[in-house]
């Protein structure tokens, strides 16, 4: 059978590596607007970097012992902030509930997320905007985050927190302030963060009262004075000139330093803060170990690790490298149904469909978990919120000690770089461990 002659009269069809649809399409929108695009959820492109996925734990074989899961133990105690504080902030897990505020999230959400921190031995972490009621009613353990915006901002709140945490950039946005768009600046937003109704937020993007970290270590001690040094005062950076600052934080008296990666979630922010800034999770834990063994403050201060920690696999190996306890913030929203395919109509109408949803910043959250509409609220049950969000916790909990165990720790701290390989280069020459199949560290 004879080929069909090719018609050269049509030249293929080809498509752009540099001019992508995407690229095109923001460029349309930005010529037809004249502004930016700002978004919800975190880094979104499909690019190629160091993340935790190119470690893989070696357990035990003739070299060392196992565990048996069923009969012997492995603690997960933790104990952040024994530096300077008189009552260090005694967790029974290392997986935390990170900062998200009253206003980004609803209060069924806040709700849900109080509860299951507390029945898992946990905290959960305030954000911006203060002490919401949901958190004063159902928290045990809860974190006063202390930001540029001072919304919100209660002394009484901060002297019944158990630990404080002084806020200086997020992994999403740093160098950057906080935003909370109009559609979610309902009446009782407005009213507990001193605002207008219904107009966007945006927070400064540094501290008023600060200029370097001379003026952190008086910020320090105004905390410490508020809260008659009973508890830890933590000190939250965006991971970025991540070596530097983490000694300077240790330096000007934190008791925990607070790394957030560029992986990490926010409410609302310009894409390209998300897509362009900042540096990887894997490689800020590890500059912030290596700050902290420079200064010869490693385990006494203590390291949280945040931004795209996923499970406990990444939550073991973030502890392998150095960190004492994790934060998550995205996958604890998603144990509340985000991006659950309920409610398929109201995600069309926002333009998008489960499992692909990034439209935080809007206010129409299908599943009632970053809005402020009472009908969309209505759609989170707090009881069946606080049960989702607390499977995972306990679940995440299991996996590391599942972990840990197969590498012989009878605690999940004494997880260490050791007891991993990398699968890549660029992992190897990163966590300073060796390249799987070799004994060779790259870089050194």
């Amino acid at each position: 059978m004879n080929d069909p002659a090719p018609n050269f009269s049509r030249p293929l069809l080809q498509t752009s590596g540099t001019y992508t649809a995407e690229v095109m399409q923001g460029i349309h929108t930005k010529a037809e607007t004249g502004i930016y695009e700002i978004r919800g959820y975190g880094t979104l492109r499909q690019r190629r970097w160091a993340t935790f996925d190119d470690l893989t734990f070696l357990p035990c074989g003739l070299t060392r012992i196992p565990l048996e899961g069923y009969r012997e133990k492995c603690s997960t105690r933790t104990v952040l902030g024994g530096r300077f504080a008189q009552r260090p902030l005694e967790l029974e897990i290392p997986v935390m509930i990170t900062g998200m505020s009253w206003g980004a999230l609803s209060y069924n959400a806040k709700a849900a997320l109080a509860k299951a921190a507390a029945r898992a031995g946990t905290s959960n972490t305030t954000g911006d905007g203060g002490l919401s009621p949901a958190e004063r009613e159902f928290a045990k353990d809860y974190i006063y985050e202390v930001l540029p915006s001072r919304y919100g901002i209660d002394v009484h709140d901060m002297r019944g927190a158990s630990a404080i945490e002084l806020t200086i950039g997020q992994g999403a946005k740093p160098g950057t302030g906080g935003l909370l768009l109009g559609s979610k600046v309902s009446e009782t937003i407005a009213h507990q963060r001193d605002l207008p109704v219904g107009v966007d937020q945006r927070s400064p993007a540094r501290h008023p009262d600060m200029l370097g970290p001379d003026d952190m270590v008086i910020k320090i001690e105004e905390l410490r004075e508020a809260t008659d040094g009973q508890v830890p005062i933590f000190v939250k950076l965006g991971a970025s000139r991540t070596f530097d600052d983490v000694k300077l934080a240790a330096k000007a008296g934190a008791d925990v330093v607070v790394v957030d990666g560029m992986e990490g979630g926010t409410g609302a922010s310009p894409a390209i803060l998300q897509e362009h800034t900042g540096i990887p999770t894997l490689a800020a834990v590890c500059e912030a170990r290596a700050a902290l063994e420079d200064c010869g403050l490693y385990g006494e201060v203590q390291l949280i690790i945040a931004g795209g920690i996923r499970d406990g696999v990444d939550a073991a190996k973030a502890m392998a490298l150095g960190a004492d306890a994790v934060y998550i913030g995205t996958a604890a929203l998603i144990s509340l149904n985000c991006n659950k395919p309920l409610y398929i109509e109201d995600y069309e109408a926002l333009g998008t469909e489960p499992y692909h949803c990034h439209h935080c910043h809007t206010g129409r959250c299908p599943v009632g978990i970053t809005t402020q509409d009472p009908e969309l609220m209505k759609r989170l049950d707090i009881e069946q919120g606080a049960e989702r969000a607390l499977n995972l916790l306990r679940a995440m909990t299991l996996e590391i000690q599942m972990l840990a165990r197969a590498c012989g720790k009878s605690d999940v701290h004494h997880l260490e770089p050791e007891d991993m390989a990398a699968l890549t280069m660029e992992a190897s020459i990163i966590c300073g461990v060796p390249l799987a199949g070799t004994r060779k560290v790259f870089g050194r």
